[in-house]
């Protein structure tokens, strides 16, 4: 018996969101698995197109571009996203406050598997490729030195702490990372110390701050869903040289010991190091597996899939 569209829409949704809320593992890269990563970013582009147009108020535009989105469609598959979030936030923040060495061990590995995927996907390792890459990296690196452990230790409380604008600034910047194949959102949280923040005000039903937070992800898709076409359309291989070298500086955060991601100090490994190994292993070889897949089921080759999103 056929699933019906709308069913079927929100079990990707579903798959989708399980995947956003795990920092390293790329939505849009198990959206190019599902086959739906082309029809999604093409009503997200028209989305953004219509709120400029409203902003701007050109409103004969706007009515025109609200009739041309699937919106059963979109809907259902939001919906399906945000009902993973919602079911899997408790679980990690518990796991996250229960188990922190396991689970930094976890993470660094799908981010290590996440800058393999990402740096496939640089046209060119030239000197200027090489020297963003590494630059920001290593500015990365040593401004995460600069977080205390205190506020290392504050971002993993279940309460929330900020104003209601860093979520705004949060969300605007999380979701230039979740339209990319290969970049994870919620790996952009951890780099910016919100995502306990984030996941303790999805538990709280905080709806304040979730509504900051998705107003700016909002705002901030339309404002970069064009600036991401021309970057990626004149300076390809340099954006994705930045986004390895965050993600290579933003590894002191996930480095297990002394205490998971409650700590940006560089401890040795004790104690039971084997396991954390294993985790970091099978975190790296599920991200590239699931590149593998995206890509197999795409039909095409890394630069075509990040093209794609400039389409």
């Amino acid at each position: 018996m056929r699933i019906p569209t709308p069913i079927a829409q929100v079990t990707r949704g579903f798959v989708m969101g399980s995947a956003d809320i795990v920092p390293g593992v790329s939505g849009g890269t198990v959206a190019l698995v599902l086959g739906i990563y082309d029809r999604l970013i093409t009503n997200v582009s028209e989305g953004a197109s219509g709120l400029k147009q409203l902003l701007t108020g050109d409103f004969g535009s706007f009515r025109k571009t609200l009739g041309e989105i699937e919106w059963v469609w979109l809907v259902s598959l939001l919906v399906g996203i945000l009902a993973a979030i919602v079911a899997l936030a408790s679980l990690i923040e518990r796991l996250l406050h229960e188990q922190p060495i396991r689970m930094a061990s976890l993470f660094l590995g799908l981010i290590i598997g996440s800058v393999w995927v990402a740096a496939r996907l640089i046209d060119r390792f030239d000197a200027v490729t090489v020297a963003i890459m590494l630059g920001v990296g290593a500015t990365m690196f040593l401004l995460l030195g600069l977080r205390t452990d205190t506020e290392a230790a504050d971002d993993a409380l279940e309460v929330v702490t900020k104003s209601w604008w860093v979520f705004f600034l949060a969300g605007a910047i999380a979701i230039c990372a979740m339209i990319l194949p290969g970049v994870s959102g919620s790996f952009i949280l951890v780099m910016l110390g919100m995502y306990t923040e984030v996941l303790g005000a999805v538990n709280d039903r905080d709806f304040g701050v979730l509504i900051a937070f998705m107003v700016g992800a909002v705002v901030g898709l339309a404002l970069f869903s064009t600036l991401l076409h021309w970057l990626l359309e004149n300076y390809h291989g340099w954006v994705m040289a930045a986004m390895v070298g965050l993600m290579l500086g933003s590894t002191r955060v996930l480095w297990a010991w002394p205490n998971g991601t409650n700590s940006t100090t560089l401890g040795a490994p004790s104690g039971d190091v084997a396991f954390p190994v294993l985790l970091t292993l099978f975190g790296a070889l599920l991200v590239v597996g699931v590149d593998q897949l995206g890509r197999r089921f795409a039909g095409t080759n890394p630069e075509t899939v990040t093209s794609s999103v400039s389409s």
